[in-house]
């Protein structure tokens, strides 16, 4: 499923504002099985970019970085697609060359995605009703699903190797991009 799900988020951001729609649809037309694999992939990724380092680099882009800000960060980052998740996680300081302004014209999430987080929750919901309106019983029944096929909903824990003070010389070209002119 990785390489379905990779696919299906690179065809998704060619539709750019409407991305988390289109997702959303192309998702509710496969199976339950699929919808519940990709959203574990989801959830793999989610947690393979929950780092100290990309933490920092997300506080500098933003002026600051709550949990929730983290999180929505990290879903816009696995929106952005495999290439660009990999480059990140690799060197944060690659997001200061992403981020240009042209790129910042035509990325209307940059740099949180909040809805790309219930995509495949949704897809599900669709499936089973017919409808995209949150439904608690089908909500539920997803999340047993995807925890009878090992997902655990566990708070990460996280230890920063970084002092808001020290963010300026761990990422100077973010810094020097972003640390007076924030993006949000």
């Amino acid at each position: 499923m990785t390489k379905v799900f990779w696919e299906l988020i690179q065809q998704s951001v060619a539709h750019g504002e409407e991305q988390v729609t289109w997702l959303t649809r192309e998702l509710s037309k496969l199976s339950a099985e699929d919808i519940l694999a990709f959203d574990i992939q989801w959830k793999q990724k989610m947690g393979q970019a929950y780092t100290s380092s990309l933490w920092g680099a997300a506080y500098v882009l933003m002026g600051g970085c709550s949990d929730d800000g983290f999180e929505y960060f990290r879903a816009w980052l696995i929106s952005r697609g495999e290439e660009v998740f990999h480059k990140v996680l690799d060197n944060p300081e690659f997001l200061a060359e992403l981020l240009s302004d042209d790129y910042l014209q035509t990325d209307a999430f940059a740099p949180q995605l909040e809805e790309m987080l219930s995509v495949a929750a949704d897809a599900y919901t669709f499936l089973k009703t017919g409808g995209f309106a949150y439904n608690d019983k089908v909500n539920d029944e997803f999340l047993n699903e995807l925890e009878a096929r090992g997902c655990t909903f566990e708070p990460l824990h996280i230890e920063f190797d970084w002092e808001e003070e020290e963010l300026p010389d761990k990422y100077p070209l973010l810094w020097e991009r972003f640390g007076e002119n924030p993006l949000t």
